[in-house]
């Protein structure tokens, strides 16, 4: 009788990988697509939910009858009445008091050897303005025009246009108390000019110069002088610096233009003026446009203002600024 071998009470390892593989454990796509969409149609009843738990009742610290919310007011009002009988004992305290009537000065560091030693600069008046015909001979000597606030036509030693349509006296724009250079002389001219034959200088944009802009001499504008801006012995100075500002006396509104006013139009208009020693304004000029024909209104307006000049040393001096004019419906 042969014998047997013996069977071993353990799996095989292949076993145990046959009971991890479920066999039905794939399924088709169509079939699980079929029964996601039954799912979604008639979606599956769950049991009742079965809450075995119970409510416990937790002891409510806040509500002895009202004596924790009693006791909580009475504290936060004991503690703010110590607060404020605390400010009031410090506040009538005489050392504190005496303690908070001292300053402390505090001494900046010296910072002189770092900064370079810079010379103050001071505004100088160089003149007033200038003119000429672009002519090869320099201006010839005669008189000065007539001073005016407002310069229509520029003076001139040669007649160019012997026939004008229109005529006015020329004019310069100089304040009225200038200690202008007077010559006995029949013909329009720079005072300091040299004698010869009549010329209107070397300059350009009418005027009698080298310069331009309409005045008599070397500088810009249709002042005299060799500075700029009109005037004279200094042209124009800047607010500021020595210069004070000056104060207007009389300020009209400006009026509305028939175009703004139907079209409900609102704006301001930013001009450029020169304010006169005798508190007069010259010399306005547009720097930011509104349209509409409210830039002449407020030109208009602006000539019509009048100032307290402003000052240097004592003495009205011209001044430049910049002024806004509003223009708003009521």
């Amino acid at each position: 009788m042969s014998a047997q071998p013996p069977v071993s009470s353990f799996p095989e390892p292949y076993d145990h990988l046959d009971k991890l593989l479920l066999s039905n454990l794939e399924v088709p796509w169509y079939q699980s697509f079929i029964n996601n969409i039954k799912e979604l149609i008639n979606p599956p009843k769950l049991p009742p939910l079965e809450v075995t738990s119970k409510p416990v009742a937790v002891k409510d610290i806040w509500n002895r009858d009202g004596k924790n919310k009693r006791y909580a007011g009475v504290t936060s009002l004991a503690i703010h009445g110590g607060m404020i009988g605390l400010l009031i004992l410090l506040g009538t305290n005489k050392h504190i008091q005496q303690k908070a009537r001292e300053t402390i000065t505090l001494i900046a560091p010296d910072l002189a050897p770092y900064e370079p030693a810079m010379p103050k600069k001071q505004q100088k008046m160089g003149g007033g303005g200038g003119g000429g015909d672009r002519s090869p001979l320099q201006a010839s000597k005669g008189k000065l025009p007539k001073v005016a606030p407002r310069q229509f036509v520029p003076p001139s030693a040669v007649i160019n246009n012997p026939n004008p349509k229109l005529v006015m006296e020329p004019t310069i724009i100089v304040q009225p108390d200038a200690p202008l250079p007077q010559v006995n002389a029949m013909n329009y001219g720079n005072p300091l000019g040299a004698v010869g034959p009549p010329s209107n200088g070397t300059g350009s944009g009418g005027g009698i110069g080298s310069g331009r802009g309409g005045g008599v001499g070397s500088g810009s504008g249709a002042g005299f002088g060799p500075g700029s801006g009109g005037g004279t012995g200094g042209g124009v100075y800047k607010i500021g610096g020595g210069v004070s500002e000056p104060v207007p006396i009389f300020k009209p509104e400006p009026e509305y233009s028939e175009e703004a006013r139907k079209a409900k139009f609102q704006g301001a208009v930013l001009l450029q003026i020169i304010i006169g020693p005798d508190g007069h304004t010259r010399d306005v000029k547009v720097i930011r446009p509104l349209g509409l024909g409210l830039d002449e209104k407020a030109i208009e307006a602006v000539l019509k203002w009048r100032f307290k000049p402003s000052t240097k040393d004592g003495r009205p001096v011209a001044v430049t600024a910049n002024v806004e004019v509003n223009f708003r419906l009521l």
